[in-house]
């Protein structure tokens, strides 16, 4: 949870400030929505996922790993 909020805080800063200098540089007023709904939020979940699959996956490996010690602690 906190990994998907710090990429999202993370992308929504560079965002703005990408928004912010595109504004300027067209000469228009920055809309900030484009920088929460098409660009944090969507790397905000795809990151969130990634995050999500990579430490399911590492509990079922710790699961696994400490199943097997207890095995070979019982055998001893």
């Amino acid at each position: 949870m906190i990994g998907t909020l710090l990429c999202f805080a993370v992308t929504l800063l560079f965002a703005i400030l990408g928004t912010v200098i595109t504004a300027k540089l067209q000469g228009v007023h920055p809309d900030m929505r484009i920088a929460y709904r098409y660009i944090a939020l969507p790397v905000a979940a795809v990151a969130g996922t990634i995050i999500f699959a990579l430490s399911l996956l590492m509990e079922i490996r710790h699961y696994r790993q400490t199943k097997a010690l207890a095995a070979i602690e019982r055998l001893s």
